[in-house]
């Protein structure tokens, strides 16, 4: 049904209705006939009316179907419009603006990444270079005062080159550190600076003591100062070829800066070691040389001569004589000794030529041989030396290191101011070191008078607390002087110690307790 017959069906009822209500009030009350008509009128009129209603509805469905037609219509040839259009300018040009603003950003992030990565370098570089002139100045500064230790003999003087030589040492151990090497390059440099400072701390106690420096403090002062000339001059080359381009090469593994470390290997990285274990090994009395008064002097040339001679055995290619050395009691010539890949630094007395001591450096690791063979080694060279009649009195090891304190044996006395300290490599089974100042300087023809006091009178003195082991006489050194006592080693409370009591009146002198292991 359309919208116009939808209309008619509408104004057809109004007019029967309008017709109908004329007549009734026109005729006022009618009949019982015109009542039924009445009613069937009313019954059509309600019919008319409901089915006029469900036109409209209808209607109103097809109206609304038809706008949905319409739309979906023209939806229809709009995208049949658009499937057939090219894109617009506006379209790319965003699309070009996108990508754009994405490629400034990542080239914003790649250019500052490649900035703070270039910053980083510099920044590295600046502190290598910092550090590498640092160590480079304060090895220089202790060349200066290696150089001023070598002569200077008052305490003031040696009280300040001592101190400094201390710090400098702590400074060139910090910059060495900071530089961009690896530890197993640098360890050999690292030892030595370290061992220069202990050396220099050990050096000053002693004069704060108010004792002279040893023999052996001497030579490692003149060990120290060699070492440290190769060290300069080592820095010397590598802080004139350093660049900062050339430290960036380096640090990015493209240049060579510091591979010098790698092949460097102080040949004397370690100063020479003080012996100082056993009874008296400390003794430090201001004498003079008595069996040396008057003997011949020798020159350099023989010095070096003597020194071929005695480390014959050890490989010894040439000697050098690099000056004299006054210890305050004895005049000696330094003597520096090449055998092979090892050097050995000796000393030998001005009068009679005598060697005063040696020391040399090269790894030990293994033990090899027993302490009664080390000592029977020892004994050995020293009398090729002319020391004759030693007896050895201690030995302890460090490491694979033996050391043995040696004395003059008198008609079965053991003669303690006349000691020399013996070093002997367990792996090797060769001599390393002697300290032999103590038996030059005191070393002579002496009268010893029978004791007052018989072995078994003084022992009972000890009051039987200790646990013996050996009993012997022995000439000590005392109050610059030298007394004859017994000498008593034994046990107590699991510690071993060493007495003395005077052999005449059995006053005891000295007690000393063992720390470490004694051997023999």
């Amino acid at each position: 049904m359309d919208e116009k017959e939808f209309s008619s069906g509408a104004k057809k009822a109004e007019n029967l209705e309008n017709t109908q209500g004329a007549n009734s009030d026109g005729r006022g009350n009618e009949t019982h006939d015109d009542g039924a008509r009445q009613n069937r009128g009313d019954e059509s009129l309600t019919e008319m009316r409901s089915r006029a209603e469900t036109a409209e509805a209808r209607a109103e469905e097809a109206r609304k179907t038809a706008e949905r037609e319409r739309d979906l219509r023209i939806e229809a040839e709009k995208r049949g419009h658009d499937k057939g259009r090219t894109p617009g300018f506006g379209g790319w040009l965003a699309a070009v603006i996108a990508l754009g603003v994405s490629t400034l950003v990542l080239g914003t992030m790649l250019t500052f990444g490649w900035l703070k990565y270039n910053g980083m370098q510099t920044a590295m570089a600046d502190d290598a270079a910092h550090s590498l002139y640092e160590l480079n100045s304060v090895v220089d500064n202790l060349d200066g005062n290696l150089a001023k230790a070598r002569v200077a003999r008052s305490a003031g003087d040696r009280t300040k080159i001592f101190s400094d030589i201390a710090i400098e040492s702590e400074m060139a151990e910090s910059a060495l550190e900071r530089l961009p090497v690896a530890g197993e390059l640098t360890q050999s440099i690292t030892g030595f600076i370290n061992k220069v400072g202990e050396s220099a701390k050990n050096m000053l106690a002693t004069v704060a003591d108010g004792n002279e420096l040893s023999t052996s403090q001497m030579a490692s002062i003149e060990y120290m100062y060699g070492c440290n000339r190769q060290l300069k001059q080592f820095l010397n080359g590598l802080t004139e070829d350093c660049t900062k381009e050339e430290i960036v090469r380096s640090l990015a593994g493209k240049g060579a800066m510091f591979e010098g470390f790698k092949g460097y290997t102080d040949p004397a990285a370690e100063p020479p070691k003080e012996i100082f274990d056993g009874p008296f090994a400390e003794n430090r009395q201001k004498v003079s040389a008595k069996d040396l008064e008057g003997a011949e002097k020798i020159t350099r040339e023989r010095a070096e001569q003597l020194c071929l001679k005695w480390f014959k055995n050890m490989g010894a290619e040439s000697a050098e004589c690099t000056g004299k050395a006054e210890t305050g009691q004895l005049c000696v010539y330094n003597v520096t000794v090449s055998a092979g890949e090892e050097r050995i630094f000796a000393q030998v007395s001005e009068a009679g030529g005598k060697l005063v001591m040696f020391d040399s450096y090269k790894e030990c690791s293994k033990c090899n041989i027993s302490a009664k063979n080390c000592a029977d080694i020892a004994e050995s060279f020293l009398h090729s030396l002319g020391y004759d009649g030693m007896e050895c009195v201690w030995s302890g090891n460090s490491g694979a290191v033996c050391n043995l304190n040696f004395v003059c044996n008198s008609g079965g006395v053991a003669i303690y101011p006349d000691m020399i300290k013996v070093k002997v490599c367990c792996e090797r089974g060769v001599v390393t070191g002697i300290e032999a100042l103590p038996y030059v300087l005191n070393h002579t023809e002496r009268h010893i008078d029978e004791p007052e006091l018989s072995a078994s009178q003084a022992e009972a003195l000890l009051g039987g607390r200790l646990k013996l082991e050996s009993t012997r006489l022995a000439l000590i050194p005392k109050n610059g002087g030298e007394r004859l006592a017994y000498e008593f080693c034994g046990t107590y409370g699991g510690r071993k110690y060493y007495v003395y009591l005077d052999a005449d009146s059995g006053t005891e002198l000295e007690v000393f307790t063992v720390v470490g292991n004694a051997l023999i």
